[in-house]
Order: C-alpha cells, then sequence, then structure tokens
C-alpha cells in the first residue's frame, strides 16, 4: 500500500471502496488516513460464498478453486456459484461507478477472485483462472475506465510501481 501511495494520480483519488472483509478494510484504512478521504465498504465486493466448506487446507483449497473456475455454472462443494460471484461484483462496480462522488480515479480494495472474475467481463473473455492475479502473495492492481468498462491494463505488481518510481 505505501507503493501504491506514493503514485502521482493518488492525491486525485475521489473515493474508497472496499469488501467488508477484514484484509480489504485494513487496505482501505490505510489509503483512508494518507488521503483524508472516507471509504465505503460494500459487502457485494467480498470473494465468493465459501461458508459451506470454511478453511479448506491449501491443496484442497486449490482443487476446489480450480473447479470454482472451470465450471462456473455449476456450485463447487456448495460454494456460490462463479457466475453468480461475478454478476454481483459487476453489479457493485457499475453501482459505484454511477454514484461515487467527485470525478477523479475511483479505488477498490478488494480480494484476487474478485478481480479475476471481474477482469475475466472486463477483458470479455469466458470465466477462468488463467486471469487471475500473478504471484502468491497478493498486491495487484488493474486498471479500466467507468462507464464504459475500457481496460487500462491487466494486472501488475503493486511492488513494480516502487521500482518504477524508486519510491517502496
Amino acid at each position: 500500500m505505501r507503493c501504491l501511495l506514493s503514485q502521482d494520480w493518488i492525491p486525485h483519488v475521489a473515493a474508497i471502496y472496499c469488501s467488508t472483509e477484514q484484509k480489504a478494510v485494513d487496505g482501505a484504512e490505510m489509503l483512508s488516513a494518507a488521503l483524508g478521504l472516507p471509504f465505503s465498504p460494500v459487502a457485494a465486493l467480498g470473494e465468493n460464498d465459501r461458508s459451506t466448506t470454511g478453511y479448506l487446507p491449501k491443496t484442497e483449497f486449490e482443487a476446489t478453486a480450480n473447479a470454482f473456475f472451470a465450471r462456473p455454472c455449476e456450485s463447487i462443494r456448495g460454494w456460490e456459484r462463479a457466475i453468480d460471484a461475478q454478476a454481483r461484483i459487476r453489479g457493485a462496480v457499475e453501482q459505484i461507478g454511477s454514484t461515487a462522488p467527485g470525478v477523479g480515479p475511483i479505488v477498490v480494495v478488494s480480494h484476487g477472485g474478485v478481480g479475476t472474475l471481474l477482469l475475466c467481463h472486463l477483458k470479455g473473455v469466458p470465466i477462468s483462472r488463467m486471469e487471475e492475479q500473478p504471484g502468491a502473495t497478493g498486491g495487484n492492481y488493474f486498471l479500466f475506465h467507468m462507464p464504459t468498462s475500457t481496460l487500462v491494463h491487466g494486472w501488475k505488481p503493486i511492488e513494480a510501481l516502487a521500482r518504477e518510481t524508486g519510491g517502496g
């Protein structure tokens, strides 16, 4: 988040939104404190509902996530279907785009699976784990214009921002 805060467009941010899950709220709080802007939690920006299985060991989770993305019209082990999660996320982002205050950039802090489903929509490709954020630690972003949903660029690691600008 410190790398993100060093970007020249950050002072122009008009609004901050996040999922209601703690990790996203923590990121939004950091941006909010640095920019002096409130943030708005939006439940519909949360990961797919996986409450039927709860925590799964890594190997089992990866296999289930693979099936979730490979068979988006099915509920895998009782999880929310990928097509339903994608529609929910798309609706939340469209609502944000149509109601956000100001005219500057909007930051949405959420989760990798959420981003993957949104990115598939923006690219006009079928739901696939091939569009998942790179790396194993998260900390990636992509950029698109609203209301046209025009993708500017796909996933980029936030840490690369520090290398590009000499920040950290």
